[in-house]
């Protein structure tokens, strides 16, 4: 053999054709990604919602569009028996369950201070505002959530947020002893 067969020989490539060319251009992508495809789809393990699930039932629906207030559980903490029920004052009230829609103004609750928003309110008179607290209205349940609190406290509590929004409420006295 002369040593110029040896040199091509050494040179020479396993693709001989352009259609081979191409071939492994195509294939040198598409490995990869198919391979990047497979490895996401084996980590991956969030639950999928299609045909028979019942991800879209009423039930699920529900759940989902709650209202916000509902998940305002408090915990209530078995205190002995040492006479008449202490009543929060509104502030207090405020800062232990109404703050957590009202300063972020979550589901249309109106945030405390923006006088706007509550101006409507306001104009509704305290009776409506009262009525409103105590039963529910749009998002808001009633009592904000807590029914073991007092009416007097929840009123207390929205004298407090009306005052601090723009508008001048008397608090309500509380009931004589007896």
């Amino acid at each position: 053999m002369s040593e110029q067969t040896v040199h091509n020989e050494e040179h020479q490539s396993p693709i001989k054709s352009p259609k081979q060319l191409i071939a492994v251009v195509v294939l040198s992508f598409l490995v990869p990604v198919i391979a990047i495809i497979l490895l996401v789809k084996l980590v991956d393990t969030t639950p999928r919602t299609g045909h028979g699930s019942d991800a879209m039932s009423h039930e699920a629906i529900a759940a989902r569009i709650a209202p916000v207030a509902l998940y305002n559980v408090t915990i209530v903490e078995e205190v002995e028996d040492t006479g008449p029920k202490q009543l929060l004052t509104g502030e207090a009230l405020y800062n232990k369950l109404c703050m957590a829609c009202h300063d972020a103004g979550i589901a249309g609750a109106p945030k405390i201070g923006d006088t706007a928003a509550w101006a409507p309110r306001i104009a509704a008179g305290q009776d409506t505002l009262f009525k409103h607290s105590l039963e529910g209205f749009n998002a808001m349940p009633a009592k904000g959530g807590d029914t073991s609190l007092d009416d007097l406290e929840v009123e207390r509590a929205v004298v407090y947020m009306v005052n601090k929004s723009g508008g001048s409420l008397t608090e309500p006295e509380a009931p004589a002893a007896q």
